[in-house]
């Protein structure tokens, strides 16, 4: 089955029904489906190996993504925020491409005349132009239906593979068809070459919803687009929520007492943000969504309820379910294995790794995938004993002091309790007597003094044990965070460095 099918099936059951509303504009559904069967043609006449986004979110995101799928050709996004050395790179790696987006950028950095660069209202033109109602044969589920770039956070970006199975599988398994109503609308603000995005967009799509598309997230603009079109869905990182929250105490919010749902997810969620905003949004189901690209997306769950009945208790271990990332998904499986690769039982912490058909773990390059159809997500972790998931980081950014496994996640825990820290991060340093040590880098909360080192010290030491203690304690104004939320380990290690 092929993901355009998707797009298809709205535009057959409600041609007329909104489907998207961006900058000011609404397209049908039919009309969404015309100017991705012209996109489609488009790109079979072109030749081309790949169908490229370079731009924010837009109708060409759309019509880009199912032409490409109609046309059986990879769609990849890319991150228009790269710096011209990195993005030069990723665009040789996809050459020849139809390229929609920034076109002085690309022509500048990958001046291949094996490319087709369109801006996106030519893209968007010409599709529409080439738009014809008899349907386009496409790949019927096997082959590649998106390419994404990872961010690279601790390496070089690999390119991962996602296979229309693996999509259609998460979508089936999650999302009745035609379940929303007509005036149900999904907020999208997350960039376009992050699998959230391409997740909200099918999704929405498969359920029949209106898509609110906000092309470049902006706090006050977002509270305006939820208030006017009555949103009643979104997806947000956990810096988007904070970024809303400070606009709501800065003025008059609009009203959005239309949201009923919020998903949030693509980094670590302080308690106190989620805290804030179940008070401040009493009537909004928030969902914590843990996934990756490999996964399509969503693996595990922490739904509304659990938040609402977390928020409220009184008993620690059901208040601590707060921090967790919920219960996987019925069509996948999770365990938690040792550096040696066998199961740990409940509680024991190790790397988390997860099978189901939306799974690809998939590279270009090569399948990270085990004999037995096991991803190893690099993500560490435990699950409790009621079949909590539990996130502690990146198995990588595991600080291995004097033989002992260290998760930073333990100790920035702990010193956010402190009432003057508004952000921490914890990262391996080099030690001649340990070989790695703990190193600190902390966020002073506004209107607090800067804590002393040896209270710092004393508060890992009492709440953990003398390992955990930092050797090395830096302040910055602020942490360094991608722009879907994911700390940059690697940029504080230069901190200490340099």
């Amino acid at each position: 089955m092929n993901i355009a099918l998707f797009l298809e099936m709205a535009a057959d059951a409600a041609p007329d029904r909104i489907g998207l509303v961006c900058d000011g504009k609404r397209w049908s559904y039919a009309e969404l489906l015309a100017g991705a069967r012209g996109a489609a043609k488009l790109i079979r006449e072109s030749g081309c190996e790949h169908v490229a986004l370079l731009d924010e979110s837009s109708e060409a995101a759309v019509m880009a993504l199912f032409g490409a799928a109609l046309a059986g050709v990879p769609y990849v996004p890319l991150n228009y925020r790269l710096a011209d050395a990195d993005l030069s790179a990723l665009l040789a790696r996809i050459t020849p491409a139809v390229i929609i987006g920034d076109t002085e950028r690309v022509k500048r950095l990958c001046p291949s005349e094996a490319n087709r660069v369109l801006s996106r209202s030519a893209f968007v033109t010409a599709a529409i132009a080439s738009g014809t109602a008899a349907p386009t044969e496409g790949d019927e589920g096997e082959g590649i239906a998106i390419q994404l770039f990872t961010s690279g956070t601790t390496a070089a970006p690999k390119a991962a593979i996602l296979r229309h199975a693996n999509l259609v599988s998460y979508i089936l398994g999650t999302v009745e068809f035609a379940s929303a109503p007509e005036e149900d609308a999904a907020l999208v603000s997350v960039p376009p070459y992050h699998i959230a995005g391409i997740a909200a967009l099918l999704s929405s799509i498969y359920a029949q919803r209106r898509i609110l598309m906000l092309p470049a997230f902006d706090p006050a603009a977002w509270l305006d687009l939820a208030a006017a079109e009555r949103a009643s869905n979104a997806f947000v990182v956990p810096t988007m929520l904070s970024r809303i929250i400070e606009a709501m105490d800065k003025r008059a919010a609009p009203d959005v007492s239309s949201l009923r749902s919020v998903a949030y997810g693509g980094g670590k969620m302080p308690l106190e943000l989620i805290h804030r905003a179940l008070d401040l949004f009493p009537e909004t189901g928030f969902t914590n969504a843990y996934g990756l690209t490999e996964t399509s997306s969503t693996i595990a769950l922490l739904g509304p309820d659990e938040h609402r009945a977390a928020h409220a208790s009184d008993d620690e271990a059901v208040r601590a379910r707060l921090a967790s990332v919920g219960k996987p998904l019925p069509t996948v499986e999770i365990e938690i294995r040792d550096e040696d690769g066998k199961p740990l039982p409940p509680g024991e912490r190790g790397e988390i790794y997860v099978r189901g058909e939306q799974v690809s773990g998939e590279y270009k390059e090569r399948s990270a995938l085990d004999a037995d159809g096991w991803f190893p997500t690099r993500d560490a972790g435990w699950i409790d004993e009621e079949g909590y998931l539990f996130l502690s980081g990146r198995a990588d950014d595991v600080i291995v002091r004097g033989g002992e496994n260290i998760s930073p996640g333990e100790i920035e825990d702990v010193l956010l309790t402190h009432p003057a820290i508004a952000d921490v991060a914890a990262v391996a340093i080099p030690s001649l007597e340990w070989g790695e040590a703990v190193g600190i880098t902390i966020v002073v909360r506004e209107g607090h003094g800067q804590p002393a080192e040896a209270e710092l010290k004393e508060l890992v030491r009492a709440r953990l044990r003398s390992s955990r203690v930092p050797e090395k304690i830096l302040f910055a104004d602020t942490l360094p965070y991608n722009e879907m939320g994911k700390l940059l380990r690697r940029e504080i290690k230069k901190l200490f460095a340099g």
